[in-house]
């Protein structure tokens, strides 16, 4: 047999579901439909992706699930705002139900996210974002101070969470919260509460703010990376 007559025999053809939900979101993509307009009717997608009305609303019900496109009775089925919260929604519950085998998976993943959140907020960090920054590590330190665990915990998800924000970048900002739930902090936290490196972690963060007060995008990578960089041998031990 050929390698031709191979290749044929394994390739799949697509389903019609998924010819549909490739067919709009390359109408997305191109611009022939934007965010809150409403899809054509039922008939002419059908007849346009050569696929059945059934199939059609399969793959409709497929964007739905993914969040590119919602359906209200009386208004029809519309494309969603395509926000980057909305459409990682799946993603952070992928997160949300991993063990403590992906702990450090995660973290690896994460990190790479945040040195580029703290390089790119020095780079446009404002005033007022530096007086928050500020403002919440200093409201760290009582809750340091009598070990509080939780408490420390919020503070440091709020930290790195508004060092994000102050990137201005809604993708990175999106990945960083559909990663940093919660759940999944707490089992770094689990490990910097017990290696006895709370303060040690206060002052990590101290760092960090004072290279993206400074304007110093390369600074604050670094302060980043070496701050992720011990938690990452807290999740290790």
């Amino acid at each position: 047999m050929s390698e031709d007559s191979l290749g044929e025999q394994t390739t799949r053809r697509p389903s019609q579901n998924e010819v549909v939900v490739q067919g709009i979101q390359d109408m997305i993509s191109s611009g022939e439909i934007k965010p809150g307009d409403r899809l054509p009717v039922e008939p002419l997608l059908a007849e346009r992706f050569s696929v059945s009305r059934s199939s059609l609303r399969e793959g409709v019900r497929a964007l739905v699930a993914m969040g590119i496109l919602e359906t209200r009775q009386g208004s029809g089925t519309t494309v969603t705002t395509l926000d980057p919260h909305l459409l990682l929604k799946p993603l952070e519950f992928w997160a949300s139900i991993q063990g403590d085998k992906s702990s450090h998976d995660l973290h690896t993943v994460r990190q790479a996210l945040e040195v580029e959140s703290a390089a790119t907020a020095a780079a446009r960090r404002a005033p007022e974002d530096i007086e928050q920054l500020r403002r919440l590590l200093k409201a760290a330190e009582p809750a340091i101070q009598a070990k509080d665990h939780e408490a420390a915990m919020a503070v440091d998800l709020e930290f790195h969470l508004t060092v994000a924000k102050i990137s201005r970048n809604p993708i990175l900002i999106a990945l960083l919260e559909a990663l940093s739930r919660p759940t999944l902090r707490m089992r770094t936290w689990q490990s910097i509460y017990h290696s006895g490196r709370i303060e040690t972690t206060h002052h990590e963060h101290q760092a960090v703010l004072n290279a993206i007060a400074a304007g110093d995008p390369i600074s604050a990578h670094a302060a980043m990376r070496t701050h992720l960089a011990q938690v990452a041998v807290n999740l290790e031990d």
